[in-house]
């Protein structure tokens, strides 16, 4: 049982949150009840979809979302070509404020995007900030559809332009500033760096990657089809947490900034990763879509069950702890041998995929005589690739002599 102490509050610079889960920017915080439901279910903060100036024409297509799935049905990717929100400014201010009003104490961020046109990021986050959001979020990150019109990722992409927007924003506003960042990139440590130097109080990373979900191969129209036709969208799901993971995890090791993790985020173990790799507060999207904003309570209890198993006195003790142990090729230990072995006889069924991984993958020490699999350790080399293509885990890598 969780100690009666530990608290999931956590900061994230000026910010303090009840618990380190936001709404992430997109479908779910469309509509201010939609932000209300999430808000009564116990997260403790949401991004509003993007604000844009109202002389921004947003209009999306249909059909605009394609998944990738498991044999279950599962979610691995999902990619989305939505736009920014449909609704004007006044009706975001008024919005906002009425939030705000009904839940004083969660933290509403209010996500902005605007042309290259300084003058309007800046009329955009003083409008924000003065119909009461506690925070602005600059959307330099979209990968589909604004970077044609020279917004989103084509600032993001760019370490001068996101420095350039981010000072200007920074000129007109009081409070707490965010920058999200894109994984489009070749080297994110030069992007964060020009955000940081523009004023930025904190980083969120990451948003989606530029992906082409697939090929219906009966009609040959790429995914997801709109009319027979599509384009480069952005990709989310479980499948690009590795990514999101890796871009928290470079800045925290080199930027003394706080960190909100994005990407991927379905279960409370995800959460956990993304504090022990630097960050202070994550932000979920993909999965409330697909399972509703529900999922906060397990993710909640989840989190604080494991701190209280682990000992932790709270988020900040879990924060950045892997980091230590995250570092070059090159300083990896060659003294550490590791092999193969049937740990669990029991459970093998003879199948016979380990043996095809090693011939075809691997170093040829996986045999099968009838219906017996054997490892030969002097041929072994260690690699692992037996141990996860054994469906009933029968393989477990060993620690040599």
């Amino acid at each position: 049982m969780p100690k009666p102490d530990l608290s999931l509050e956590t900061t994230v610079g000026p910010l303090t949150l009840k618990n380190p889960f936001l709404l992430a920017s997109g479908p779910p915080t469309a509509l201010g009840e939609q932000i209300r439901h999430a808000f009564r279910l116990g997260w403790a903060g949401a991004v509003t979809k993007t604000i844009s100036p109202d002389t921004m024409e947003i209009q999306d297509v249909s059909p605009r979302f394609a998944v990738w799935k498991d044999g279950n049905a599962g979610l691995l990717g999902f990619e989305n070509i939505e736009l920014l929100s449909k609704r004007d400014v006044s009706c975001w201010t008024a919005e906002l404020a009425a939030i705000k009003k009904d839940y004083p104490d969660r933290i509403l961020v209010a996500s902005i995007m605007a042309s290259a046109d300084l003058q309007e990021w800046q009329e955009l986050a003083r409008t924000m900030q003065n119909a009461g959001a506690d925070a602005i979020e600059l959307n330099v990150s979209c990968p589909h559809g604004m970077p044609e019109r020279g917004a989103g990722a084509a600032i993001g992409q760019h370490p001068d332009l996101v420095r350039e927007v981010t000072r200007a924003v920074r000129k007109v506003a009081a409070v707490p500033l965010i920058v999200k960042l894109t994984p489009n990139v070749t080297d994110i440590l030069p992007v964060a760096e020009a955000a940081v130097d523009g004023g930025a109080d904190i980083l969120s990373a990451i948003n989606t990657v530029q992906c082409l979900m697939g090929i219906d191969l009966d009609t040959l129209e790429p995914l997801p089809s709109v009319a027979g036709a599509s384009t480069y969208g952005g990709y989310s799901g479980p499948a690009v947490k590795p990514i999101g993971l890796r871009v928290i995890s470079q800045i925290a090791r080199e930027l003394p900034v706080p960190l909100v993790g994005i990407g991927g985020i379905s279960r409370w173990q995800d959460a956990a990763e993304y504090i022990a790799a630097g960050a202070s507060a994550v932000q979920v999207c993909t999965a409330v879509m697909w399972e509703g904003a529900g999922i906060i309570r397990g993710m909640n209890a989840g989190l604080e069950g494991y701190l209280a198993e682990k000992g932790f006195t709270g988020v900040g003790a879990l924060r950045g702890r892997a980091l230590p142990r995250i570092g070059t090729h090159e300083s990896l230990s060659r003294d550490i041998y590791r092999f193969a072995a049937r740990e669990f006889p029991e459970r093998c069924t003879s199948c016979g995929n380990c043996v095809t991984a090693c011939r075809d993958g691997g170093y040829h020490a996986i045999s099968i005589t009838g219906r017996q699999v054997t490892i030969d350790a002097n041929l072994c080399d260690g690699c692992s690739l037996c141990s996860y293509v054994c469906p009933e885990g029968a393989i477990v890598m060993q620690p040599g002599s």
